[in-house]
């Protein structure tokens, strides 16, 4: 009789344990991270996005992997509306038709998407993708994309810049350690982190062109001509309103090394979050990289 209460009471910790962890999972974010062609690491960096997202025990996520490049797209067909929020870390072959649409929907009706590194190369002739990244490089890209745009100081403050002169869009130096200065300290994902942090040798984007439009910079970093740079202050962090739904842009991250810069990974974590709900909890972390000193984690 003993063993059989034991057994009964055991079965219900387990049940009453099945049951938290399941409402606990349910406010969680629900992410996608899409990969399976990229001119950078996706195989290496999927994961670590996979575990930066789910450390912060605010995400649950999954990943849709496409089919190599030459292959039929027409499989790949990840179900968008079962998410919350959807991180490309993709760049390659066009989707289908179907799937397009698809991601369109996802977008105009509310859902949350991460631009991550090199997603802003894809897609060149896709409108409404370049809408929802905002700004874009390489891929054929210039002037007829939409204009360069870039920070300069004037009368004392940083002002936006869209230049439509004629250019390729889309280059950057050697990887190099870089500070990225807030821009728009207001903006929920920035609101209460230092105003600039020392990021990791990275790639420094510059000379991203596109449609800029409904586009908040966030933060920038400057671009300088004897590392090969642009010598103007560059766009690296944005936020995009796209019909119903938000778009975080980050540009850092290249690949496993630049992930685990605390910079990154909490500004990639908080943009998420404002993306996928419009508000941001995540907090600035005690091992936040300073003006100086860059942080990582390992």
């Amino acid at each position: 009789m003993k063993k059989m209460m034991l057994f009964y009471v055991s079965a219900m910790l387990v049940s009453a344990l099945t049951v938290f962890s399941t409402a606990e999972d349910a406010v969680k974010i629900k992410a996608l991270i899409l990969d399976g062609q990229n001119n950078h690491n996706w195989k290496a960096t999927t994961p670590v996005l996979k575990s930066i997202y789910e450390k912060s025990e605010r995400f649950v996520v999954d990943v849709a992997t496409a089919p190599p490049s030459g292959q039929d797209m027409s499989i790949f067909k990840p179900d968008f509306s079962k998410y919350d929020l959807v991180v490309l870390n993709y760049n390659g072959d066009k989707w289908s038709q179907e799937t397009c649409d698809a991601f369109e929907k996802f977008v105009a009706e509310g859902g949350g998407v991460v631009s991550y590194h090199a997603a802003d190369n894809a897609f060149t002739d896709w409108k409404e993708y370049n809408l929802m990244t905002g700004l874009g490089g390489w891929g054929g890209r210039n002037e007829k994309s939409g204009p360069y745009v870039y920070v300069e100081l004037g009368q004392g403050i940083r002002k936006i810049v869209y230049d439509n002169s004629p250019g390729d869009g889309g280059h950057h130096g050697p990887q190099v350690e870089f500070l990225v200065k807030t821009f728009s300290s207001e903006h929920p994902i920035m609101k209460g982190l230092p105003e600039a942090f020392l990021h990791v040798k990275d790639e420094l984007y510059c000379k991203m062109r596109g449609p800029g439009e409904n586009m908040s910079i966030l933060g920038t970093a400057d671009s300088k001509k004897e590392e090969r740079g642009s010598g103007r202050e560059e766009p690296l962090l944005i936020a995009i309103t796209y019909k119903k739904g938000r778009i975080f842009h980050t540009m850092l991250g290249h690949d496993v090394p630049q992930c685990r810069c605390v910079g990154f990974q909490t500004t990639l974590l908080r943009g998420s979050e404002w993306a996928a709900t419009a508000e941001v909890t995540i907090p600035c972390p005690e091992d936040y990289p300073t003006a100086t000193q860059t942080s990582i984690r390992e």
